[in-house]
């Protein structure tokens, strides 16, 4: 079964974070054009590879987490 063939059913928000230049940005971009609602977001973060966002702590949008979070975990 293909992997994202159930993802337009997802009802639960999602935010989607992937750095600009990494390698495995489109699976991301392609993933989101799937889902379906008002409660989804993708953010880019500009000029960062995949690994960027596992320990770069200048990088990793912290506030965005945050605000989505709070916002969509109510």
């Amino acid at each position: 079964m293909p992997i994202l063939e159930y993802s337009n059913e997802i009802r639960s928000a999602v935010l989607m974070i992937h750095g600009e230049k990494a390698h495995s940005r489109y699976f991301s971009e392609d993933a989101f054009k799937k889902l379906t609602g008002n409660n989804k977001e993708l953010l880019i973060i500009p000029d960062a590879v995949h690994t960027d966002l596992y320990d770069n702590m200048d990088i990793i949008p912290f506030d965005k987490l945050e605000s989505f979070f709070n916002e969509n975990l109510k």
